[in-house]
């Protein structure tokens, strides 16, 4: 046993991953995600509301849309909004609450959330997104929510310096939009922020770690999550500054084993966690034969619990947000 822990330890070595460390962080943290990283930072917000302070959704719909059904998932999740029904919804997240499988209701109506579509999207439409928010001013005052859904952007992460055409689609969707979306997030869920400019380089670390350790019972491929993910460090949080943790979920065909790092360094986030003293995480899900695109599970694909505290992906994540503070 020991040596098979020491060979494997070494090939984490080899591929350039190291193990996540522990930093001077606060106790509460931000999700973020597109497209199924949209769903998924939904899925993770309703199920650790207790930790989670505010979501942002970039071309993502309803908690539990698909209703476990893959084909539910590319019908009326991405396409046919009028189909969306929220009242199972609803009444899924409140069994799932009375029962503990996701956290008290109350504690979601004081996050904050963030809700971006575009004009153009022709693989979520705008009315999905609109019902994701119809789905959140139920627990959430509508104040504390804010919509964006009058820019012609494409299906992609919106930045102010980097990507294709913004109305156009992309291998890598990440689309320049003339709109710095990880800062519109990152400001509406925590306020005061520092912009930074469309030329502002990044001065931080970007750090490839390993995310097998976080997966007990089987190999994290099993569930559809790679071996290793990105946590982008800057100076002063290595340093041992005082940060925050922000979680940025890529979309499908968006992880590693697709772009490389591309997500982890192009979507806009690490400028302003320069600015603002932000450590973001950006865990990585990979393709498996349920999930050739390699998206996160928000239809099923790794067990019926795959929306709440239970299931395999957002289990090991949180596992990597308590690393992260030192407390896993």
């Amino acid at each position: 046993m020991e040596r098979c822990v020491l060979l494997l330890a070494l090939i984490g070595f080899c591929s350039g991953q190291s193990r996540l460390g522990s930093y001077n962080l606060e106790s509460s943290v931000s999700v973020s995600g597109i497209s199924s990283g949209a769903y998924m930072a939904n899925q993770f917000h309703v199920s650790h509301s207790g930790r989670v302070v505010g979501a942002a959704m970039f071309a993502g719909g309803p908690y539990y849309c698909a209703l476990g059904n893959a084909l539910t998932s590319t019908g009326p999740c991405m396409q046919f909004p009028s189909s969306i029904a929220l009242t199972p919804l609803k009444a899924y997240t409140q069994t799932g609450a009375n029962t503990g499988l996701i956290d008290p209701l109350s504690n979601l109506a004081r996050g904050r959330v963030f809700i971006f579509s575009g004009t153009k999207d022709s693989v979520v439409v705008q009315g999905v997104s609109k019902k994701l928010e119809e789905y959140y001013a139920s627990y959430i005052t509508t104040g504390s929510i804010k919509t964006v859904y009058n820019i012609a952007a494409q299906h992609s992460m919106p930045t102010d310096s980097y990507g294709g055409a913004c109305g156009s689609l992309n291998s890598e969707y990440i689309n320049n939009c003339n709109y710095n979306g990880a800062y519109e997030a990152l400001n509406h869920i925590h306020g005061g922020l520092q912009r930074p400019s469309s030329s502002a380089g990044q001065s931080g670390q970007l750090i490839l770690f390993d995310q097998s350790e976080f997966f007990n019972l089987a190999p994290a491929v099993t569930y559809g999550m790679d071996t290793a993910g990105y946590l982008y460090v800057p100076t002063a949080c290595r340093n041992g500054a005082r940060c925050r943790l922000h979680i940025a979920f890529h979309g499908c065909v968006q992880g590693r084993e697709k772009v490389g790092d591309k997500f982890a360094r192009y979507a806009g986030y690490n400028q302003v966690a320069d600015l603002n003293n932000f450590i973001i995480m950006y865990p990585q899900a990979r393709s498996i034969i349920t999930n050739p695109q390699g998206c996160w599970d928000w239809w099923g694909y790794t067990g019926i619990a795959y929306a709440t505290k239970n299931s395999f992906q957002i289990t090991g994540v949180q596992r990597m947000m308590l690393r992260t503070m030192g407390q896993y």
